[in-house]
C-alpha cells in the first residue's frame, strides 16, 4: 500500500477564536466575509503539528505549521528558529521556483508558519499510478535544475555530508562488521575527486516524492524546513532517484523497473551529456543516503535487507 497524506477533520473555529481572528485579520481582502466558521483538517505523517485552515464559503484555505508542536522523533530543537528558517527559504526562492507563498509567523501560537493551500495530486501519486509519469519527472527536474542554479554560493560544505551520512548509519545500529564496511567505503569517497566542487548552492534535501505536489500541471515545492545551503545539488537528485528504485521494489516487484524512469530524470535535469555524465558518475553516494533513510522505516521488515544492500553497492561503484 502506498503511503499518502491524509487528513481529518478536528474542529471549526468560530469568531472570538484567538488563531481564528489573527487569519482573519492577516489575509485582509482574501476573506470577504470576517465571520466566516473555519474548518480545521489535521495532517497525517508529519513531523509537526500541520493543518489546513478552510474558510467556509469563502473558496479559500491556508495551511499552518506548528513548529512547537513537534511529532516526529527529534522532541528537543528550537521551534523559533526553525520557523523562521523555513519563512526564510521561502522568501528566498519563491522568486525562482514554485512554493506555497509565506504569509506569517506567529511566535505566541505554538510557532506557527502560515502559508498559502497548493491543492493538487504529489509526486508520489503519479510515481503509484505511473501516469504520465516521464512528463512529471521533467518538471521536477527542470524545478530543482533551476533551484540550485540560482542559488549557487562560494564553497560546498563536503565535511557536512559525510557527518550527516554517519548519523543516519548511527541510526540504524548496524552490526559491527556492516558499520565497518560503511566507514571503508565511505573512506574511498571522501578521499575521491567525484564529490569536489568548487560551488555549493540551495537544495531541498527532503526531496521525497510527497513533497511534489502539481498543481493545474504546474510543479510545486513544499517543507523547506530542512533546506541546507553550501550543499551539493546532486545530494537532492539522489535522494529522489532512491525514493524511485525504493518504490518499484516494494510495489512493482523490481527496483530496476525505475531505471528508466531515473535516467530520464538525470537527463532531463542535466540538459546536456557533459553534464549527464558527470552527474552518473556521483549520483550513487547520494542514492545509498536515500537507501539508508528509508531504512530507518523499515527496520523490522524484510525490505530493509534490500535496503542496506542497495546502500553498500552504491558505494561500492566508485573506481
Amino acid at each position: 500500500m502506498v503511503n499518502v497524506v491524509l487528513t481529518h477533520h478536528v474542529n471549526t473555529l468560530v469568531p472570538g477564536d484567538a488563531f481564528r481572528d489573527w487569519l482573519v485579520d492577516i489575509l485582509g481582502d482574501k476573506i470577504k466575509n470576517k465571520y466566516c466558521k473555519v474548518d480545521v483538517f489535521k495532517y497525517s505523517h508529519s513531523s509537526h503539528t500541520v493543518c489546513r485552515y478552510k474558510f467556509k464559503g469563502e473558496r479559500y484555505s491556508v495551511i499552518s505549521k506548528f513548529f512547537a508542536e513537534p511529532t516526529g522523533k527529534i522532541k528537543k530543537y528550537d521551534a523559533y528558529e526553525a520557523m523562521i528558517k523555513e519563512y526564510n527559504n521561502l522568501k528566498e526562492v519563491q522568486s525562482i521556483i514554485n512554493v506555497p507563498s509565506p504569509i506569517a509567523i506567529h511566535r505566541e501560537f505554538n510557532c506557527a508558519l502560515v502559508t498559502e493551500y497548493i491543492s493538487g495530486k504529489s509526486l508520489l501519486w503519479y510515481i503509484a499510478q505511473e501516469k504520465d509519469l516521464f512528463y512529471h519527472l521533467t518538471s521536477v527536474a527542470h524545478m530543482l535544475n533551476n533551484l540550485h542554479n540560482h542559488t549557487i554560493q562560494d564553497y560546498y560544505d563536503k565535511t557536512r555530508d559525510f557527518a550527516n551520512f554517519h548519523n543516519v548509519l548511527d541510526q540504524l545500529k548496524l552490526d559491527n562488521n556492516t558499520r565497518n564496511l560503511f566507514n571503508e567505503l565511505l573512506g574511498k569517497w571522501w578521499y575521491s575527486s567525484l564529490l569536489d566542487t568548487k560551488h555549493g548552492c540551495m537544495i531541498h534535501r527532503d526531496a521525497t516524492p510527497s513533497n511534489y505536489v502539481f498543481h493545474k500541471g504546474v510543479p510545486y515545492i513544499l517543507d523547506l524546513e530542512s533546506s541546507w545551503h553550501n550543499a551539493h545539488y546532486a545530494r537532492d537528485l539522489g535522494i529522489l532517484c532512491s525514493e524511485l528504485k525504493n518504490h518499484f521494489q516494494l510495489h512493482k516487484g523490481s527496483g530496476n523497473l525505475a531505471e528508466p524512469y531515473i535516467g530520464h530524470f538525470l537527463w532531463q535535469y542535466s540538459r546536456n551529456e557533459t553534464n549527464f555524465i558527470k552527474t552518473t558518475k556521483l549520483l550513487p553516494f547520494f542514492m545509498s543516503l536515500g537507501f539508508l533513510r528509508s531504512a530507518r522505516l523499515h527496520r523490522h521488515y524484510q525490505h530493509y535487507n534490500y535496503l542496506i544492500r542497495e546502500a553498500i553497492e552504491c558505494l561500492k561503484s566508485i573506481k
